[in-house]
């Protein structure tokens, strides 16, 4: 069998696949092994430079330090996250169709919306937050993340919109569905099924967007294990951010993982809900494909 897009390999192509896999896995073990020979030349793997995690100095408790992590510093980072994804999701979906719409003025008012938050740092808009407007530094960094996340996950459905053929809509009209109610009940769930994988690699872009927190004063992850390296001294600085790179890659990889089963849900439901329930109730039916109305 071949595919559309290439034949499939004989043997001698599989073969040198096999080789160059082979060469490739160990040039990365090669890689790996100077890495970790650099690190101990340093005295990254001493037990002097993992003591703050079990045994921290200054009078301190281990469990102490993982709280102020995992609880204050991490639960600052979720906080953050969880009230501007909401925000930003409805924000960028209500700009998506106001992109899209008929009215001119406001096609025009969302456009330029959009074009002017995408192109904004996400930094200078926390600042601006924080400094034009005098408010805390929580409200700065949500304030930042939503304006800039809104407008970005708008782009991502008005692309969504733009990737469903004509024939949706044009049968959603036929079954006696008003504009409104086609971009709602069949545009709409399609566009953000389609556009799932890029929705959520948004929301942990939006996540890793909250450590700029810490430049606006924001006491997120990052600024704990900053302040946390300034008491215990520089010799803590490789144990703290690799449990910080090990916390934000569990949460992200969470995310993903759970958004990869979402999709995997959402695939065995194709056919839009409202066009199947008019088409059972005597409404003008669809062709096998659902493209136009027969």
């Amino acid at each position: 069998m071949s595919s559309v897009l290439y034949d499939t390999p004989g043997p001698v192509t599989r073969r040198r696949e096999r080789i160059a896999s082979v060469v490739a896995g160990v040039l990365v073990l090669a890689l790996l092994g100077v890495a970790a020979w650099y690190a101990a030349g340093r005295g990254i793997f001493t037990a002097e430079r993992w003591a703050v995690l079990y045994d921290p100095p200054m009078g301190q408790t281990a469990s102490a330090v993982w709280r102020n992590l995992l609880v204050d510093g991490l639960g600052a980072t979720l906080r953050a996250a969880v009230v501007a994804a909401p925000l930003a999701l409805l924000l960028g979906l209500v700009l998506a169709v106001l992109r899209t719409t008929r009215v001119a003025p406001l096609r025009w008012l969302a456009t330029v919306v959009i074009e002017l938050f995408r192109g904004l740092p996400v930094l200078l808009v926390m600042l601006f937050a924080l400094l034009a407007f005098g408010w805390d530094a929580f409200r700065a960094v949500v304030f930042g993340l939503v304006v800039y996340n809104m407008a970005i996950i708008a782009e991502i459905v008005r692309a969504g919109l733009a990737s469903l053929p004509k024939g949706q809509t044009e049968a959603a009209l036929a079954v006696g569905l008003s504009r409104g109610q086609a971009l709602r009940l069949v545009l709409l769930p399609q566009a953000l099924r389609t556009m799932l994988p890029s929705l959520v690699a948004q929301l942990v872009v939006l996540l890793k967007d909250s450590s700029l927190g810490f430049i606006v004063g924001y006491q997120e992850l990052l600024k704990v294990i900053q302040n946390n390296t300034y008491f215990f001294g520089n010799a803590s600085v490789v144990a703290l951010f690799v449990v910080g790179a090990g916390v934000y890659l569990a949460v992200n990889i969470t995310l993903s993982r759970l958004a990869m089963r979402l999709q995997g849900r959402s695939l065995r439901t194709a056919t839009p809900p409202a066009l199947a329930a008019a088409a059972g109730d005597g409404a003008p039916g669809l062709d096998p494909e659902g493209a136009v109305p027969r």
